[in-house]
């Protein structure tokens, strides 16, 4: 079966990391997967000249009712529709856009949700003539990085290493924007940094607003602070850290995606902290 799939693809977000293990699930089960950016399409008449092309598409799927699901109304391909926060959280608020949701809901073949909430949500808060909304929790496939050594990554971060088994290393995995605002940690964490040098903050992930291009020179070095900021690292050396030296993981996650990160944190067995995002 050949396949269509839309998302909103921003680089490292978890938007992006859901669909590329949806879609390397769909091939591995031994369909073709085309996963495309809802950004490509301005209306659902681009998404119905796409499909028509040869070979033809044979069936759709969507990351979230509003920004993608609406670009398959016009399809007369079967398709399903995957809940995101944003759907249940925002977009509902929104009269226009809630009438579009349940026009996708109505017409779609099935429907999505990550959790038992965001079905119970779902179902109250948008019309539905009979129950299309099935549950499916996430998962993630974890996998050891062969060379890491914990010691280096300390020291490159700004971090005294002189006392490596004292540390209490918080790991803070999440993209730097305004919705996350993880630094809102900054000053608290500098104090109690300052009260004890072996407690250190380690944020991790790309800038995504420009908010945090202005603040990021008052967060200096985490030799003086307690914690420095690190650009997207890749997944395996992140899960190696959790795994063998951090003493707690911090995540964030909404109601409706649990992050790779927090995911991964089941299996190793690592205490996490998570901060509930709305919107």
């Amino acid at each position: 079966m050949k396949l269509l799939f839309l998302a909103c693809l921003s680089p490292k977000t978890g938007n992006y990391t859901t669909a590329e293990r949806i879609r390397s699930h769909i091939e591995s089960a031994g369909h073709s997967c085309e996963l495309r950016d809802v950004a490509d399409f301005h209306s659902p008449s681009d998404v119905a000249h796409l499909v028509s092309q040869n070979p033809p598409f044979e069936a759709a799927l969507a990351i979230h009712l509003f920004k993608a699901g609406r670009l398959l109304l016009d399809l007369r391909l079967p398709f399903g529709v995957i809940f995101g926060g944003t759907d249940i959280n925002e977009d509902v608020k929104d009269e226009q856009k809630r009438v579009v949701m349940e026009q996708v809901l109505l017409k779609a073949r099935f429907a999505v949700a990550f959790t038992e909430k965001l079905k119970e949500e779902a179902e109250f808060v948008l019309a539905s003539p009979d129950s299309k909304i099935y549950v499916q929790p996430q998962g993630i496939q974890t996998e050891v990085a062969e060379q890491f050594c914990w010691t280096e990554f300390l020291r490159s971060s700004g971090v005294r290493t002189e006392c490596l088994d004292e540390l209490r290393v918080f790991l803070l995995v999440c993209g730097l924007r305004r919705v996350k605002d993880p630094l809102y940690l900054a000053d608290v964490f500098s104090e109690w940094h300052s009260e004890n040098l072996h407690n250190v903050l380690i944020i991790i992930g790309p800038k995504r607003n420009l908010l945090f291009e202005v603040r990021e020179p008052l967060i200096g070095c985490s030799r003086d602070t307690g914690f420095s900021c690190l650009a997207g690292i890749k997944e395996q050396l992140w899960r190696e850290m959790s795994s063998l030296s951090a003493t707690v993981m911090v995540g964030f996650y909404s109601p409706c995606f649990f992050s790779p990160p927090a995911l991964s944190c089941v299996p190793l067995a690592v205490l996490l902290f998570a901060k509930l995002i709305h919107g």
